[in-house]
């Protein structure tokens, strides 16, 4: 058999071909790398010498028991502190620091529903690995203000209270303000399962471990899931993975907006994000300032919260839970996210202890885009029911102690006559979600029955 000489001048392209690529592989891999070291490890901080870093830039250090993967976050005196995003054991002084020259990358996509993934977007459900995604930084830009849509159409979230009486526009974003165990997981489970959007995005943001499996698989349930993606940085982790996961959460939630879809998106709770940046700034160096917490608390919390909301492609709905302190709705994290929210939603300890779910204290609670997303009608209904509400509230001690009697004040009297049936309207089991519609009648009726 013989070789023509226009096959033996393929074959020879080709053999060029793949040495070049080997050529190329290794220049490569005998370029020297710009290598820093440890300088020391104090708390959370890990000072590095030797490298030009800039601030939000990923490095590795090659500790003892494998590579660590760092962020800097502060620069000073020729060295640059950074901060791990894993475990710290096995670094010492004198360590090996290699740049990446770009942040943190986390993965977007249509892959990401169904899962859960960590701060870094890593699957930590022991599913498959992903695909359909595509990898960029965590890091992103507010929609210009000029270039926003305005908010003008209703978002249903499934739960009569807030649909009618705190009705939450597309592309808002709303806080949800309560203590410690009044309710504030199980609402946004309700909100993620009754919700109207198609796509959610949920960061449990220092949670404890054991009840992440929980509201998976018992609050969010299938149903849930197989629209959302759940992002997990869990209490136990460092402080900078906390905060990551934040961020992390947010930029999965941009990339289904910019596709063009409405985003649902609820974290699970920005204190703690706060409480994470507090520990990050005041390891490096950061002076405290109001009840500890450094400047840049307060500056991150714009940033973040900014990114969610209406875009020219789509939305971001948004709902922030707020932990607030001994129920003190005035402290600095709790005030500081109000001013910057379109709306709030406070949930009662008194309403929680009394068996009423969700604990919704409505005339506490305001949305800023009411005027936008109902209709007149609607409005008289819902203001209605306030007014009752208020008026039963004023009157409750006299009620309690018996001192008050009938026909001193008609709105107290048909309050009261009314009140088996308001309370009825308000108390929503987690199972039952309630279309919009039927909602806004629900609540007609008990307009027109007085």
């Amino acid at each position: 058999m013989t070789v023509d000489s226009s096959q033996r001048a393929g074959r020879h392209v080709v053999l060029s071909g793949v040495y070049a690529d080997l050529a190329r592989q290794v220049r490569q891999a005998a370029t020297p790398l710009a290598k820093g070291k440890v300088v020391s490890a104090v708390g959370l901080s890990i000072e590095i010498a030797g490298l030009e870093l800039g601030i939000g830039e990923a490095v590795r250090i090659i500790g003892d028991h494998g590579p660590i993967m760092t962020e800097v976050v502060a620069l000073h005196d020729g060295y640059a502190s950074c901060m791990p995003v894993s475990d710290l054991r096995g670094v010492r002084a004198g360590n090996p620091v290699l740049s990446t020259g770009a942040p943190l990358q986390v993965p977007v996509g249509a892959g990401l529903l169904g899962r859960v993934v960590d701060a870094l977007g890593r699957p930590m459900d022991g599913g498959p690995p992903l695909t359909n995604v595509t990898l960029t930084s965590s890091d992103g830009t507010p929609p210009p203000a000029m270039e926003r849509e305005r908010i003008t159409d209703p978002m249903p979230l499934g739960v009569r209270a807030i649909d009618t009486l705190v009705p939450a526009g597309r592309g808002q974003r709303m806080g949800i303000f309560a203590g410690s165990g009044v309710g504030k997981s199980s609402l946004l489970s309700m909100i993620v399962r009754g919700t109207e959007a198609p796509v959610s995005v949920l960061a449990l943001v220092g949670e404890r471990g054991r009840e992440v499996r929980e509201f998976i698989e018992g609050d969010l349930g299938p149903e849930g899931m197989k629209r959302s993606v759940v992002v997990v940085a869990t209490s136990d982790e460092p402080s900078l993975v906390r905060l990551r996961a934040a961020f992390t959460a947010t930029r999965i939630a941009e990339w289904f907006r910019d596709q063009g879809q409405d985003v649902i998106l609820c974290m699970d709770s920005v204190t703690r994000v706060a409480m994470a940046q507090r520990e990050v700034g005041l390891a490096a160096g950061e002076p405290p300032a109001t009840r500890g917490y450094p400047p840049s608390v307060f500056g991150l919390m714009p940033r973040l919260l900014e990114r969610a909301g209406m875009s020219k492609d789509g939305s971001i709905t948004a709902l922030y839970t707020v932990l607030v302190d001994g129920d003190d709705l005035n402290d600095p994290i709790a005030d500081n996210v109000r001013s910057i929210l379109d709306g709030h939603i406070v949930l009662s300890r008194k309403l929680a202890t009394q068996g009423h779910f969700p604990a919704i204290d409505v005339l506490e609670s305001i949305s800023r885009v009411n005027n936008a997303v109902t209709t007149r009608d609607q409005r008289a209904d819902a203001t209605l029911l306030r007014g009752l509400l208020a008026a039963r509230r004023d009157a409750k001690d006299l009620i309690d102690i018996g001192a008050y009697v009938a026909g001193s004040n008609p709105q107290v009297d048909r309050a009261l006559a009314q009140s088996a049936d308001i309370d009825a309207f308000l108390r929503q089991d987690m199972e039952d979600l309630t279309p919009a519609p039927q909602a806004w009648e629900s609540l007609n009726r008990i307009a027109e029955s007085g």
